[in-house]
């Protein structure tokens, strides 16, 4: 299965580090970022499930939850969690799914048979609060990530999902937006009443909307 942009993510149940879930259910009202690393106790994983732990109160901030995947047991998941806490300084404060049947990596499709038919590769799928894929992204087992620009792009997603704007290349919350081309200058006036500069007519640019 291959989702794509503006589908629906797939619902299912699961049993997790902090119990068993309804994916959705457990969502609730929130976006979510699930992610799959390739195995527990592996170097690259490590560092990246430390990274997730330190910036969950950035998620939190942004109405996210985080939840991992691999097809690892749980009682493995459970052991390799005091190695994060003890090498990353940081302990597992987000769920990690155990998917040793493979059910939702094959769901979801991160399993990829010719980099490697018996791990997950590095998905990582950005859910909307309407349960719609709102990203995705695929890295390989060698490279960890960037969370950091996972949450920048969560920054433009919700940004965007609510203003008639899209963001420029590197852009950073706080930075100037593009207002979409859709839009006529007629209908930007009501919308955007700090105005804009006209670089192009299909490139006006304003400063980043506010609530």
């Amino acid at each position: 299965m291959t989702l794509q942009l503006g589908d629906t993510a797939p619902d299912f149940e699961a049993d997790t580090t902090d119990g068993t879930l309804k994916f959705h259910e457990w969502m609730g009202d929130d976006w979510a970022v699930l992610f799959s690393h390739p195995a527990d106790f592996t170097p690259v994983c490590t560092t990246e499930l430390g990274e997730v732990a330190r910036m969950k109160p950035e998620f939190d901030k942004r109405g996210v939850k985080v939840i991992g995947l691999s097809v690892d047991p749980l009682e493995d998941h459970r052991s390799w969690a005091g190695d994060i806490a003890e090498t990353q300084g940081h302990a597992l404060n987000f769920p990690l799914i155990a998917d040793p049947a493979r059910e939702i990596a094959n769901l979801y499709g991160m399993i990829h048979p010719q980099a490697d038919d018996t791990l997950t590769v590095r998905s990582v799928f950005v859910i909307g609060s309407d349960k719609k894929v709102k990203l995705t992204l695929t890295y390989p087992a060698s490279t960890g990530r960037n969370f950091e620009e996972i949450l920048r792009v969560i920054d433009s997603l919700q940004l965007t999902a609510d203003y008639s704007v899209a963001t420029p290349v590197n852009w950073q919350h706080g930075e100037d937006v593009i207002i979409v081309p859709s839009l006529s200058d007629e209908e930007a006036r009501e919308k955007f009443p700090k105005g804009w500069e006209t670089v192009k007519p299909y490139l006006r640019v304003t400063p980043q909307p506010q609530d």
